[in-house]
C-alpha cells in the first residue's frame, strides 16, 4: 500500500505565495505521472499540473505562468510553486501518483488534501 501526504497549505493574500509538497511512502519500486488537482467548493475536480517521472511539466492554461510543478525521485515527492495567487485558486488541492509495484503492476493514488484560501 501508498500513502501520499500532502503539505503546505494555509491562506494567503491576493499575489502572494504557497509552496504545496506531498510525499509517497510505502512499497514503491516506481513513480511514474505525479499530479496535482484542484476542486473548488462546488466544482468539479481539475487538473492543475503533471510531471512524468524524467520531469516534463504540463499545466493547465489557468494556471500557466504562474505554477511550477517538480518532483524529486529520491524522495518520492512531488512539489506545486504557486505564486501570484488569485481567489480564484482557492481550492483543496489533492495529489495523485501512479505508482509501479514490483511486478510492474501500476496503482492510482491520491492524497487527502490540502485547502488553499486566497483572501484579502
Amino acid at each position: 500500500q501508498v500513502q501520499l501526504v500532502e503539505s503546505g497549505g494555509g491562506l494567503v493574500q491576493p499575489g502572494g505565495s504557497l509552496r504545496l509538497s506531498c510525499a509517497a511512502s510505502g512499497i514503491i519500486f516506481r513513480i511514474d505521472t505525479m499530479a496535482w488537482y484542484r476542486q473548488a467548493p462546488g466544482k468539479e475536480r481539475e487538473l492543475v499540473a503533471t510531471i512524468s517521472n524524467g520531469g516534463s511539466p504540463n499545466y493547465a492554461d489557468s494556471v500557466k505562468g504562474r505554477f511550477t510543478i517538480s518532483r524529486d525521485n529520491a524522495r518520492n515527492t512531488v512539489y506545486l510553486s504557486m505564486n501570484s495567487l488569485e481567489p480564484e485558486d482557492t481550492a483543496v488541492y489533492y495529489c495523485n501518483a501512479k505508482v509501479r509495484d514490483s511486478s510492474w503492476y501500476t496503482s492510482n493514488y491520491w492524497g487527502q488534501g490540502t485547502q488553499v484560501t486566497v483572501s484579502s
